[in-house]
Formats: structure tokens, sequence, C-alpha cells
């Protein structure tokens, strides 16, 4: 499987971030051994001293697809869940500056936490889902798929376009506004409509 990653997919997020808006999905992707195992706590890595938590909504490809065009999409998944995209940004913000690729701040080992999926029909609409991560019982990043710049259709078909989406495949959709450092011993939890779907303590 393959864990394909949205960047900049929400307007406020570029914003606090002082990065260009987009004119198409930026498209980066982590390792199968960037994820980190259930109920595994969160080391944070030697090489960086910011590591960001990054809250997003998931989708899991439910069966092949290739060219796969957006009024289709709805097809090619069957779950909705959570996950944190850890980034090192001091690692990224130098590679940036240095116009070099971001998988050593963005792929490394453990950087994709994975919660609960949720079975697609609970939502009343997949375009108004509500989802947030706390920090320590406090809210730090509150998000809505409504404020997505692409909707999760238009993604899977826009992904699909240059790599062939296969069953198990985990798209991460982009994060709002909010993203900060953690630190050892902060807990994080992030809900979906105010359902708990992951826990994670940070060693």
């Amino acid at each position: 499987m393959k864990i394909i990653c949205i960047g900049r997919n929400y307007v406020n997020h570029i914003a606090e971030l002082n990065n260009e808006r987009p004119d198409e999905p930026v498209i980066f992707m982590k390792p199968d051994t960037a994820i980190l195992p259930k109920k595994t706590p969160f080391v944070l890595p030697e090489f960086s001293s910011d590591i960001h938590h990054e809250v997003e909504i998931l989708i899991k490809i439910s069966k092949v697809g290739k060219y796969i065009e957006t009024k289709f999409a709805h097809k090619y998944y069957d779950e909705i869940g959570l996950g944190i995209d850890f980034t090192a940004r001091d690692l990224q913000n130098k590679l940036k500056e240095n116009g070099l690729p971001w998988e050593k701040a963005k792929a490394f080992d453990g950087s994709a936490i994975i919660g609960d999926f949720l079975p697609k029909n609970n939502f009343l609409s997949l375009e108004n889902i509500t989802f947030e991560l706390t920090k320590n019982s406090q809210t730090v990043q509150k998000g809505n798929t409504s404020h997505m710049l692409w909707k999760i259709d238009e993604i899977i078909s826009y992904v699909s376009q240059y790599f062939t989406l296969k069953k198990g495949d985990i798209i991460f959709t982009g994060t709002p506004e909010g993203v900060g450092k953690v630190l050892p011993n902060d807990v994080l939890e992030g809900f979906i409509n105010n359902i708990k779907v992951m826990r994670l303590h940070i060693k």
C-alpha cells in the first residue's frame, strides 16, 4: 500500500505558513514505514527540534482505479478516517529554501498516524465533515471539509491521473490552520464529527 498526501488544501493553512496558493493539488508521498503502529507512542526524532502536528481527513481506497473521473470517484472508497501528518518543520523549511524535496521532513519513520475509520454512509455529506485535534484536552486544530480547495472526489480523480490507486491505499487530504509543535508528554486526540477516532502519546 502507499500513502498519498495532499498539501496546501486549506486556504487558512496556506496563509499561516506564508505559502503560495497552488493552481492544482500539491502531492507528496510517504512510504509504508511512515505508519506508526496502533497503540504505539510517537517518539520525537533526533534530527528535528520542531515537529508539528497536521490533522487530516483520510480516505481509504477500496478498489483498483486509474484515470478515474470525478463523477465516479465515490465508487473507489467506503470509509473516512482521521490521521496526523507529522512534519519536521525546521527541516522542511531548510529543504524548501534550497528547492529540495520534502521527503526527509514528511516521510520519516512514524510520521503517519492513522486513526480509526468510519463507514462513508455514516455521513450525510462528505463536504460537511467537521474534524478536530486536541492537545492535552485543548483544541489546537479544527476544520471542515467544506473548506477544502479540492474536494475528496476531485482529489481521487486528480491523483489517479498519475498513480494507479490500489485497494488499501490511503490519501491524506490536507490540514486546516492551527498546526503547531508537539513536546514530550503531550497527548493528542482526534475527532470526526465529535466521535473520538484517535489518541496518541508523544515521547
